[in-house]
């Protein structure tokens, strides 16, 4: 009885030991996400960096960049630089492979970080799909750090009371392929003291 006590101890200390290990290897992000992780769809990826009109000599923010499918393809597809921000090491962890996987790892970097700390300054576009108060919240930060010219272009959620210079629907107009990332916002950051 006492070997048999001994052995369902042993497997106890074992599991949680195990189960211990593994939620160190799990990398956790310092705060909850502001937005849950929703892909853009490749047809919605495409039609951003068209409407951004996406050069060579750009470089492509995605504040929550996911698994970075927007800026490795502004590398793959246009050459330009770019770089991805997130909260979630997971995702920065799979975009960091997707980049790898695409060729373009030279080309873009994927930064773990808030987006609301992170340095922005070096974008001349920008790319969103974010939810509307964070839109709204993102909007000073965006419109004190990026230099006049720079696009901003939102997927699905625009930001409110700052009218976007051009609007276009992706795939069908009544939504019914999907209801998000079929409506997507263009803005040009204004020479400073205008809005």
């Amino acid at each position: 009885m006492l070997g048999r006590k001994s052995l369902s101890c042993s497997h106890l200390v074992v599991a949680l030991l195990s189960m211990t290990a593994l939620g160190a290897q799990t990398p956790q992000a310092k705060r909850d996400p502001d937005v849950p992780y929703v892909p853009t769809t490749e047809a919605a990826v495409q039609a951003m960096l068209k409407l951004a009109g996406v050069k060579k000599t750009d470089v492509v923010y995605d504040l929550g960049c996911g698994d970075g499918r927007i800026v490795i393809a502004a590398a793959r597809n246009f050459g330009a630089r770019g770089v991805g921000i997130d909260i979630n090491p997971v995702r920065i962890s799979e975009a960091k492979e997707n980049a790898r996987t695409a060729g373009v790892d030279k080309l873009v970097r994927f930064v773990e970080n808030d987006l609301f700390q992170a340095d922005i300054r070096e974008a001349t576009v920008v790319t969103l799909f974010l939810l509307p108060n964070i839109n709204l919240k993102l909007r000073p930060k965006l419109l004190q750090e990026l230099k006049p010219g720079t696009r901003i272009v939102s997927n699905t959620f625009d930001m409110d009371d700052w009218k976007p210079e051009k609007e276009v629907i992706v795939g069908d107009a009544d939504g019914v392929e999907d209801p998000l990332s079929r409506r997507l916002y263009l803005w040009t950051v204004p020479p400073r003291g205008r809005k």
